[in-house]
């Protein structure tokens, strides 16, 4: 029971059940994991930090979201103008 983060990591299929979206739409489950992704990239590489540990929140965001989706949030946040808080 032990695992630690990088073996998480490793052994990762796909999403694990979050408590904070028990219903079966899984969209703002999706949204969140990608913020998460970026605040943790933003916030770790502020502070020269190794950014391993934001992989767990791209992967979930991977699995969950369509890539349509992905690639339209990405070219909003080149252009400046991505609705999320990041």
């Amino acid at each position: 029971m032990s695992d630690t983060v990088e073996e998480k990591i490793k052994n990762y299929r796909t999403a694990p059940f979050d408590a904070r979206f028990p219903n079966t739409n899984q969209t703002r489950n999706c949204f969140q994991n990608y913020l998460d992704f970026h605040r943790c990239n933003k916030a770790l590489s502020a502070k020269d930090q190794d950014v391993a540990p934001c992989d767990w929140y791209q992967r979930v965001y991977k699995s969950l979201c369509p890539m349509s989706w992905v690639a339209k949030w990405d070219d909003q946040i080149e252009n400046g103008s991505f609705p999320g808080k990041i």
